[in-house]
């Protein structure tokens, strides 16, 4: 869908619409990661509304009936830890036949079970110190990570938490 191959609705059981594409910027690492990982490296359709961020995706697919777009799990959600009302979120399957896994459920993810997940990096100028030594060491706390969940992200955990507790974090 992603790359123009489809491009009516009713090429894959829909309505007959033609599909209106929504994803992110040439400059975003959400954008290059989905066309590494899901499209192959191969180009994004030049139909594809290109938006500044995860929010005007999800404004945008919203506001159009045919409309389908990637976001970070984090967008999908309201206020009340509940997907926004007038959203689908899409379980993928790895190949045809294999069954389709839910990135709400967040074991799914964590596992890797989930095929479009990305982990997300922060990088500092040599050791840190001071106030970004203290600000990492919050972000990794108890009440850190949970603000992490608080916001339908996905604490750090496994290889990525032992190599923050070996950096004394």
């Amino acid at each position: 869908i992603f790359r123009g191959d489809i491009k009516n609705w009713k090429e894959v059981g829909g309505v007959n619409k033609a599909i209106s594409l929504y994803g992110r910027q040439a400059n975003s690492g959400t954008f290059v990661f989905f066309m590494e990982n899901v499209l192959g490296n191969k180009d994004y359709s030049a139909n594809m509304k290109r938006m500044n961020g995860n929010s005007q995706i999800v404004e945008g697919v919203l506001a159009d009936e045919a409309g389908i777009g990637y976001v970070g799990i984090g967008y999908v959600y309201d206020d009340h830890h509940k997907v926004r009302s007038g959203l689908t979120v899409l379980s993928v399957a790895v190949k045809q036949g294999d069954k389709p896994v839910s990135p709400l459920v967040s074991e799914n993810v964590k596992s890797g079970r989930y095929p479009i997940a990305r982990t997300l990096l922060q990088y500092t100028n040599g050791k840190p110190s001071g106030a970004v030594k203290d600000f990492i060491a919050f972000e990794l706390s108890p009440e850190g990570q949970k603000i992490v969940e608080d916001l339908s992200f996905f604490p750090v955990a496994g290889e990525y938490l032992k190599q923050n507790k070996k950096a004394g974090f």
